[in-house]
């Protein structure tokens, strides 16, 4: 099993609205592609600054790949996080899980 993390960051005003958003775009698309294992958002609010980060897990590197294309490393945008991030890792990190 292969965990997936991104890390991002939002004004703390728009903590609620960016949570929302990223349910319905980057959670659901996780959870749509088969071996996908699951996925949540974890936050932190740390003042007038929100820090995201996804965790998800995947059964292989190839269904990762259905997601994110070939290059797994590189993060998934939507269009509207540039409304929302003040603050993004461009790249994921992958660990094996045991």
């Amino acid at each position: 099993m292969i965990a997936r993390i991104w890390r991002g960051a939002t004004r703390t005003e728009d903590a609620a609205a960016y949570t929302a958003y990223v349910q319905e775009t980057g959670i659901a698309g996780y959870k749509r592609v088969p071996g996908n294992l699951g996925a949540w958002i974890l936050q932190q609010v740390k003042g007038d600054r929100t820090e995201f980060q996804t965790l998800s897990f995947w059964e292989s590197r190839e269904a990762i790949e259905v997601f994110a294309g070939t290059d797994i490393d590189k993060a998934v945008f939507y269009a509207e996080d540039d409304r929302y991030l003040i603050d993004r890792e461009l790249t994921v990190q992958h660990y094996e899980v045991s």
